[in-house]
């Protein structure tokens, strides 16, 4: 039995190394998309376009305005006296965020009075305001001048204390999500494709008069494309780590693990969706809707599993990206150990374990 699965194994490593255009898309294209959405794809917000309306002219106010233009986001456009300019600049776009400092406020500072600054947001996106709304909480907080006197004269001075990602950065966060949603997409549609090649080509006929068992037809076919994404996940990790700073604090055997787990489940899934599609295209549409949309939107790769309706949290149960985000996020960020993921790598044990036996007894009806 062994014998056969490695000749089956064998013979697929051969026609991979024939077929450039599918060993191009199981090796190079998750690094080049990891390229193209890691870059494009963020929650952080630079040069947001700043307009200053200082009524008070004093030192105190433009210690306050360079808080704002020192801190990184925010490009200063326009700075006076005159709050009906605001208008002109939010109607065309020139201005996404204008400060207003009322007159007196180094006064007050000075003088220990309740301060209060005016910030004035374009809403027409909430998500992008949002975001900058936190951002003047946070420089506002700095050159407060409540915590100017709780530092002076209090005992205590609330800090916060951020562990994993000090700085909040979204790559961190971003990036081991379009790892696991592109090894899906790849390794789903791969596999897919190529199994229908043959049905297209017509060798899947000549491998049905052979005494190969579906089983050993199946290791025989999925072990090449583990090897092969396998090398490219390896990759696309070096490469979050060498340009989006996301280094692995846990256990690199913990983390390969984890990883042939949960391809060994997209890998089996391809399998199946080839024992139901005749053509390559129906291949194709089948494995990037059944691998790219529940990954996208199921997994918690954006959008945070415990604000979903409760029907739909069911649903991602049957998600593996779910699993394997949990574990990787959770290998990358915190360095944990197998004593707080083994349940994902159960999880994906039973999802490979489905899959492949679904496509075992199809292949099985096939032959």
């Amino acid at each position: 039995m062994i014998r056969r699965t490695l000749a089956i194994a064998i013979k697929e490593l051969l026609q991979l190394r024939r077929d450039l255009r599918t060993s191009l898309t199981l090796l190079g294209m998750p690094m080049v998309l990891l390229l193209i959405y890691g870059y494009a794809l963020s929650f952080d917000i630079h040069h947001i376009r700043l307009a200053v309306v200082d009524h008070d002219g004093g030192r105190a106010a433009r210690d306050v305005r360079a808080a704002f233009l020192d801190s990184g986001y925010f490009d200063l456009v326009a700075h006076g006296r005159d709050e009906r300019v605001l208008d002109g600049l939010f109607d065309t776009g020139k201005a996404q965020a204008a400060l207003v400092i009322p007159e007196g406020y180094g006064a007050d500072l000075a003088a220990g009075r309740e301060i209060t600054l005016q910030f004035v947001l374009d809403g027409a996106d909430a998500q992008t305001a949002t975001t900058i709304l936190g951002y003047a909480r946070q420089i506002v907080a700095s050159v407060s001048p409540v915590l100017h006197r709780a530092a002076r004269e209090g005992p205590v001075l609330a800090r916060p204390l951020i562990w994993y990602n000090p700085d909040l950065s979204s790559s961190r966060f971003l990036v081991p999500g379009l790892v696991a949603f592109i090894l899906m997409v790849t390794s789903v549609i791969a596999t897919a494709l190529a199994v229908v090649r043959e049905k297209e080509r017509g060798t899947m006929e000549s491998l049905r008069a052979t005494p190969l068992l579906a089983l050993e037809l199946l290791v025989g076919k999925t072990l090449p494309y583990l090897l092969v994404a396998s090398v490219s996940a390896a990759g696309s990790l070096f490469l979050a780590w060498a340009l989006f700073d996301v280094p692995v604090r846990g256990s690199l055997f913990s983390l390969a693990l984890i990883t042939l787990l949960y391809l060994a489940g997209g890998l089996g899934w391809g399998v199946f969706i080839s024992t139901l599609a005749d053509t390559q295209q129906v291949a194709f549409q089948m494995g990037l809707l059944s691998s790219m949309l529940p990954t996208l939107l199921l997994s918690g790769f954006i959008f945070p599993i415990s604000s979903m309706p409760v029907p739909v949290q069911v649903i991602t149960h049957i998600v593996p990206a779910r699993y394997f985000l949990v574990a990787l996020r959770g290998i990358v960020l915190k360095g944990t150990g197998p004593e707080v993921w083994w349940p994902q790598a159960v999880a994906l044990i039973v999802y490979g374990g489905v899959v492949l036996a679904a496509a075992t007894v199809r292949t099985v009806r096939s032959l």
